[in-house]
Formats: C-alpha cells, sequence, structure tokens
C-alpha cells in the first residue's frame, strides 16, 4: 500500500473516509485456532474438536473465535498505514458495533478492509481515530465475516 502524501497528525482530518483498502490475507488454520482457544481458556469443541465438529457442527468442522477475527485489527491497520508516522504512540480504545456476520471455517484466509471515518481532538496531543474494519473470509470468492468500529487514542 502506497503511504498517504502529507499524512500527519496534523492533517488527520482533512483524511476523513479515506480507504486504506485491504490487509494481506491472514491464515486463520487449526493451529492457529488452537493457540487462540490456549490464549483465551475458549476451547469450546467447536473451535478445537475437529472430529466433533466434522461430525456434530452445522458447519461440519472446526470455525474460528469470533474474537480471533476482531484481534485481527490492529495488525491490519499498521500493515496499511492507519497511524501517522508522527505519533509518538497508539493506544487500542476499544470497539463499537462488533458483529459476527458469518463463521470462518478453520483453514480460511481473513483479511480487513479499513476506512478512516471519525477523528475527534480528545485533549491538546491525543486524537481519538474511529476506523470502520471489515473482515472478509475466503480465497476465491470473498464473503464478510466480521463488522467493527475500532477506536484507538493517537498520541502526538
Amino acid at each position: 500500500m502506497t503511504p498517504l502524501k502529507n499524512y500527519s497528525i496534523a492533517t488527520l482530518k482533512d483524511h476523513l473516509g479515506h480507504d486504506f483498502g485491504a490487509s494481506t490475507p491472514t491464515l486463520l488454520d487449526q493451529r492457529r485456532i488452537d493457540r487462540f482457544a490456549g490464549c483465551t481458556g475458549d476451547d469450546q469443541w467447536i473451535h478445537v474438536d475437529t472430529e466433533r465438529a466434522r461430525t456434530q457442527s452445522p458447519f461440519g468442522q472446526t470455525i474460528a473465535h469470533g474474537l480471533l477475527v476482531l484481534s485481527l485489527i490492529p495488525c491490519a491497520h499498521f500493515e496499511l498505514g492507519v497511524y501517522p508516522g508522527d505519533a509518538k504512540g497508539v493506544l487500542n480504545y476499544g470497539f463499537d458495533r462488533v458483529r459476527f456476520l458469518s463463521p470462518v471455517p478453520s483453514g480460511s484466509y481473513v483479511r480487513l478492509h479499513v476506512e478512516l471515518t471519525e477523528v475527534t481532538e480528545k485533549q491538546p496531543g491525543q486524537w481519538l481515530v474511529r476506523c470502520k474494519n471489515t473482515a472478509y473470509a475466503g480465497g476465491d470468492t470473498w464473503r464478510p465475516v466480521m463488522a467493527a468500529e475500532s477506536l484507538a487514542m493517537v498520541v502526538a
């Protein structure tokens, strides 16, 4: 992705509505799903028991955790250059309107599409940045699997 011209903290608001494009696809294979389950303690069978999921799940296989898909957002933002290079820091501020639209079967690739939707100066040198994030899963065809608004505090 080509960096934005004249993109800095001072010009953040000038870039409202900018489409940062799509991130590099990330493979959500069973190994990654299992590692996520180990980190979060969410070892529900639909995520980690491949045999049971094959025979009992309506999807015929395990699926990725919705929160695993959500957790791909920060990496995508840094890859796509969402935060200006002159920022001294970026802090996760949370999420709004998170929706998991479709299950993500193990072995799927997921990419995120990001758009800058709001910039608010909270106090001098601190900007709250809101982005619209849409995750797509697929390969030959891509389908939306998650929509979320992310919030980050950008510090000058």
